[in-house]
């Protein structure tokens, strides 16, 4: 291809970006869009793979589906019939990639690392939230703009060449190093098998070298098992142990040691940064827990969760804990078990009084909330209203008298001796209902 050739009748190549064993990529412009774009043009040797190109067009369609501040975009892929060459339009980004990063600087320094290091997490998250793996994740395809931005480049392009025939001439081995175990050994490859991969990038961007020195595949896998890379706090002083840490985690052998996602792996890496122990941050769990936090389920005090004591490294606080929002119940686990009969529950009953008096400040005692109230005794209030009513009764009989009194017939006469009669036995009653009630209520 030279300068001021067209691909699809649109695209007029202007420079060479770069080159690699799968694809040529190229700065291009696009006449009908009026922008510049990357125009990846694929190798012959894939283009006469059928198997590939099949694949290819699937996951190019996943990968223009992926729009992401983390993530180049993928605009437009098909095939120039003219020049019999397959091809990729994509996101121009402006800047270098790392790659290019550490052959001029050899190394980062521990703040520019894990910056770039974050952000292509949060791209990678979204990618494995979406379905989509990367498999090829490595210092080239990750991009940094001019701006500070990094962009994960070539999603689709390593799936589509996984299980081509190909596949082993060429693109593979030039990146073996980037391998996770699971995908030398042949494994199919999950999203943590691009935690393992961003791990190695972690790896390098840090020390400058890589965890793995290889030349094949099977040599690779056996390094990987027999021997452990050395930490990078040792390698470079300048990196806080709790970031190598969070680096091992990542480059662990078995992916169940692996942080769960990208994110998780992101909090690790930006809390062993700052000098946190990553293992804080609920990344992954240890290699060796110990059997009664193993698989039982801690119990977690208002979301907390206590550290293991295999995770108090580098003088870290005994008692430091995690708090996270505690996990709202699940259906099945609000359902009641028809095998047990429900329980009630009820209230607990107060202690017995001891014997004796009680101490002084020990006479104010709190309630229990499920104890019901003490009512106060009622007084006397219905015999003072019969009191009452007596009085009324005897000033109504008063004022009767008075008006017979004046009188002198001789009904007048009997009626005051009936008069006489009642009032002596009121007062009798009135006399006997004071006794009544003046008398000690516990008697």
């Amino acid at each position: 291809m030279t300068n001021a050739t067209t691909i699809a009748g649109r695209y007029r190549i202007e420079g060479r970006l770069g080159v690699g064993g799968m694809a040529t990529v190229q700065l291009a412009f696009d006449q009908r869009l009026e922008r510049y774009v990357a125009l990846k043009l694929l190798a012959e040797h894939l283009a006469d793979d059928p198997a590939f190109v099949s694949r290819f067009r699937r996951e190019a369609l996943a990968a223009a589906r992926l729009v992401h501040p983390n993530i180049v975009q993928v605009f437009d892929f098909g095939l120039d019939e003219r020049q019999h060459q397959h091809f990729i339009v994509m996101e121009h980004v402006p800047g270098h990639s790392c790659a290019e990063l550490l052959r001029d600087h050899g190394s980062l320094e521990v703040g520019d690392a894990v910056d770039i290091l974050v952000q292509a997490c949060r791209g990678l998250d979204y990618a494995h939230r979406n379905g989509v793996v990367h498999r090829d994740v490595k210092p080239g395809n990750l991009l940094v703009s001019d701006s500070g931005i990094v962009k994960l480049a070539d999603f689709g392009i390593a799936r589509a060449t996984d299980q081509s025939s190909i596949t082993q001439v060429g693109s593979v081995l030039g990146t073996a190093a980037y391998l996770a175990p699971e995908q030398a050994r042949g494994d199919a490859a999950g999203p943590r098998a691009d935690l393992y991969s961003l791990g190695v990038v972690a790896y390098q961007l840090l020390s400058g070298r890589l965890p793995y020195e290889a030349a094949s595949l099977s040599e690779l896998a056996l390094k990987q098992q027999r021997e452990s890379p050395p930490p990078l706090d040792r390698l470079k002083p300048g990196v806080p142990r709790e970031l190598a840490l969070a680096v091992a985690m990542a480059l662990a052998i078995d992916q169940e040691d692996r942080p769960p996602t990208a994110i998780a792996l992101a909090d690790a890496m930006r809390a062993g940064a700052n000098g946190i122990n990553p293992y804080r941050t609920g990344a992954t769990r240890p290699a060796a827990r110990p059997p009664a936090a193993a698989d039982t389920g801690q119990t977690r005090i208002g979301g907390a969760v206590p550290v293991p004591a295999a995770r108090r490294e580098n003088g870290a606080p005994t008692a430091a804990t995690r708090f996270a929002a505690p996990a709202p119940a699940t259906a099945a686990a609000r359902a009641p078990d028809s095998r047990r009969p429900a329980r009630r529950l009820e209230p607990v009953p107060a202690p017995a009084r001891r014997a004796g008096p009680a101490p002084a400040g020990a006479r104010a005692r709190r309630a229990s909330p499920y104890a019901e109230p003490r009512r106060r005794p009622r007084r006397g209030f219905s015999w003072v209203f019969g009191l009452l009513a007596l009085v009324c009764l005897l000033a109504a009989a008063i004022i009767v008298a008075l008006a017979i009194a004046n009188g002198t017939s001789s009904t007048a006469l009997h009626v005051r001796h009936v008069i006489s009669h009642d009032f002596n036995q009121a007062v009798n009653q009135f006399r006997s209902l004071i006794g009544q009630n003046a008398k000690p209520s516990g008697h």
